[in-house]
């Protein structure tokens, strides 16, 4: 167990390392290149993050192709992606597939799918109803039959996170026994996979139609909805650093633009209610940075409650992304919502994660109905 927010010295190598990673391989004129492609990423860059840098599995034991740094490695990394706007499975095989399959208790099955997951040679996301930031059971829309051994899925899937591209489906599917996990290859016979119109398209979905695709059974049972629930954790605090990284980046951005922009023969930034706003931004920035971290140092060591910790990182960093993205907007006059200004970019990021994992107010209710209900049966 480590002090929490004391980071290591090699810990700040990694941040140094991926920024630096990030700012010569993938400038904004590459993600805007890369989020106007086919495919939403460039597969040669994302592989380069896993075999290169190695920061896709920094939270994978080693024994499964996996560096075993710790979730805390893996925050730093995944912030600084953010931060970078970096167009990739970052949420669909970093935060959701990994986890889960790192969940399990089959090791052959581990040790098969993460190698290539950890290294980039293969995409992974997980199709499971967490529209709140829980699995919700009642809503599993896919459904799963034996047959002479074999099992086959069918239903579909409104929406799913880098499905388009994965090369790996874990798929949560009702069976006669209950709910159970499932892989299916992404070119799977009877898989439909349609491209879905996003607000920020930086981050592709897809909607998916199972149709007798052939399925590979993972987990049943208790064990499957601990796999789904682990994976929603890591997800939800990844995601909350994630917004860290980016509201910080904002805030760089728009502290720049004001001290280079001139109003009346001096710096906007010169103006008190300017240099207001930017106090708040920081102070946004700083509370999430908190509450995410937190978050992460919970779910690694177990010092918090991990479903508290990570709703409440969630949260504050939703919340505190929104405002700083609309204020960069704000701050920036007409060149904040232009297509060729930076800060849309991040205030479609920031909408978008707002919404993915569950809503600020959702994760509010969370907590209180955690904090109240214990304060009612003290």
């Amino acid at each position: 167990m480590t002090q929490e927010f004391e980071f290591s010295d090699e810990l700040v190598e990694l941040r140094t390392m991926v920024r630096d990673f990030c700012r010569e391989f993938s400038p904004e004129a590459v993600v805007r290149e890369a989020m106007e492609s086919d495919t939403g990423h460039d597969p040669a860059l994302w592989r380069r993050f896993g075999s290169e840098l190695g920061v896709l599995g920094l939270a994978v034991p080693e024994e499964y192709g996996g560096d075993d740094a710790g979730l805390v490695a893996q925050a730093i990394a995944v912030e600084e992606m953010g931060a970078a706007l970096v167009c990739g499975p970052v949420l669909g095989t970093v935060a959701l597939a990994m986890p889960a399959l790192a969940a399990l208790t089959d090791d052959d099955a581990k040790r098969e799918l993460l190698p290539e997951l950890c290294s980039g040679a293969k995409l992974a996301t997980l199709v499971a109803p967490l529209s709140d930031g829980t699995l919700d059971v009642d809503a599993v829309t896919v459904s799963a039959t034996a047959t002479d051994g074999a099992w086959r899925l069918g239903g579909e899937v409104t929406q799913a996170p880098d499905a388009g591209t994965a090369d790996l489906l874990l798929v949560v599917a009702t069976t006669d026994e209950g709910p159970a996990l499932f892989a299916v290859a992404g070119h799977a016979a009877g898989l439909t996979r349609t491209p879905l119109t996003t607000l920020d398209l930086t981050r592709r979905q897809a909607a998916l139609s199972f149709a007798g695709t052939p399925a590979r059974l993972l987990a049943t049972g208790a064990e499957a909805l601990a796999a789904c629930a682990r994976a929603a954790l890591v997800a939800g605090v990844l995601l909350a650093v994630e917004q860290v990284g980016g509201a910080q980046r904002m805030l760089d951005i728009t502290v720049a633009h004001v001290a280079a922009r001139k109003q009346f023969g001096q710096a906007v930034g010169a103006y008190q209610a300017v240099k207001h706003r930017c106090a708040n931004m920081l102070i946004a920035v700083e509370t999430a940075r908190s509450a995410a971290y937190h978050g992460v140092w919970a779910l690694q060591d177990g010092t918090d409650d991990p479903q508290l910790a990570a709703s409440l990182a969630k949260a504050v960093a939703s919340e505190s992304y929104a405002w700083v993205s609309t204020s960069a907007i704000q701050m920036h006059g007409g060149l904040g919502f232009t297509w060729e200004g930076t800060p849309q970019l991040y205030f479609k990021r920031a909408t978008t994660d707002s919404l993915t994992l569950g809503t600020a107010d959702q994760h509010l209710d969370r907590i209180a109905g955690q904090v109240l209900d214990g304060l009612v049966r003290a």
